[in-house]
């Protein structure tokens, strides 16, 4: 089944993911910075997340790879 994608947070497709070797480290950083974090660090078989938003509300994500990258996400 596909959903529909909702842009009602982001009013841009856009969006960017950052890989970062140290998710927990990059999150402290922007929050320091003004930044807010959305939600929990998540763990993936093919790594961790943090979805981030900046102060004026742009998202996007710190990825953490555990092996090979994108490849690991298919």
């Amino acid at each position: 089944m596909s959903l529909p994608r909702d842009y009602r947070r982001h009013w841009t497709p856009v969006h960017l993911d950052l890989v970062v070797p140290d998710v927990e480290a990059a999150t402290a950083t922007a929050i320091a910075a003004g930044a807010r974090l959305e939600g929990q660090i998540q763990s993936y078989v093919w790594g961790r997340l943090a979805s981030i938003s900046d102060p004026f509300g742009h998202g996007f994500c710190f990825l953490q790879w555990a092996g090979g990258g994108y490849d690991e996400m298919a």
